[in-house]
């Protein structure tokens, strides 16, 4: 008897907490489960919340040429070409709006946008903390992020964490705007119905391959819309509560090569 095929024509995967381990490398054994399920047939995307600005220089490390989702779907980039093929942004007097709403039940928050564009600026307001080494430019006067289109906003709350901040923003905008939690100190206001699910989509339609076609990976709960629209979910052991809680299955963790444990025990059925 033939072996089985592979399952799946697409493997997405998140970024951060998920194909990259702690020190944004990836290890060989998950190099190489990618490169045997992409020579089994099946397409790899990196699904990310990043913006393409803070996701190019790791694509570019890693030798990808493919289609990246990028900003939480708001854009889709070919790497390969290093252009942007879609890209959504928020709408500011909206996202203000949002803003003043959430201030005014819960008290200051502190700032940071994404601009739009391949180039697009990551701003920094006064008390928001952000990953060491990712380019950004640090502003006194928050005037300016207002200024240019915005992909998205990144807010913090001095005494909530980041599940209660979620909740709520939410309770409080959610009929204006999409509130997700990206990553530890990382809540983000996006484009109301905005989620990973709507680039991938599009990505997928683009490389002609079905929801029912996907196997996707991921660990926060900006990785939920994407898990519900393809065929299994597989989320890692670091992985948010929320997101197990939706998954088909849960493999080991970023630092201990889930994507490979799955990939491999897929391509060995195959």
């Amino acid at each position: 008897m033939s072996p089985a095929p592979f399952p799946y024509k697409l493997v997405a995967t998140d970024l951060d907490g998920t194909l990259l381990r702690g020190d944004d490398t990836v290890s060989e054994r998950t190099r190489e489960a990618l490169l045997a399920a992409t020579a089994a047939g099946a397409a790899h995307i990196i699904v990310t919340g990043r913006s393409v600005p803070w996701t190019r220089h790791v694509l570019d490390d890693l030798g990808y040429k493919g289609i990246a989702v990028c900003g939480q779907g708001a854009q889709v980039y070919d790497a390969g070409a290093h252009r942007l093929l879609t890209s959504v942004t928020l709408d500011r007097q909206l996202a203000g709006l949002a803003l003043s709403k959430i201030e005014a039940e819960i008290g200051p928050l502190a700032l940071a946008a994404s601009r739009d564009g391949l180039d697009g600026e990551v701003l920094i307001g006064p008390g928001y903390k952000t990953q060491e080494g990712l380019p950004a430019v640090h502003l006194d006067d928050l005037t300016a992020v207002w200024t240019a289109p915005l992909n998205k906003l990144y807010i913090q709350h001095p005494g909530l964490d980041d599940d209660a901040l979620v909740k709520v923003a939410r309770q409080t905008v959610g009929s204006l705007v999409d509130i997700v939690m990206a990553g530890p100190g990382i809540v983000e206001i996006l484009p109301l119905g905005l989620t990973k699910a709507t680039g991938l989509s599009l990505a997928a339609r683009r490389l002609g391959v079905k929801a029912a076609e996907t196997i996707a990976f991921g660990d926060m709960p900006n990785d939920i819309p994407m898990f519900g629209w393809a065929a299994h979910g597989v989320a890692m052991a670091n992985a948010h509560a929320e997101l197990k809680a939706v998954a088909d299955e849960v493999t080991t963790s970023n630092e201990e090569d889930g994507i490979a444990v799955v990939l491999e025990r897929l391509l060995g059925a195959a």
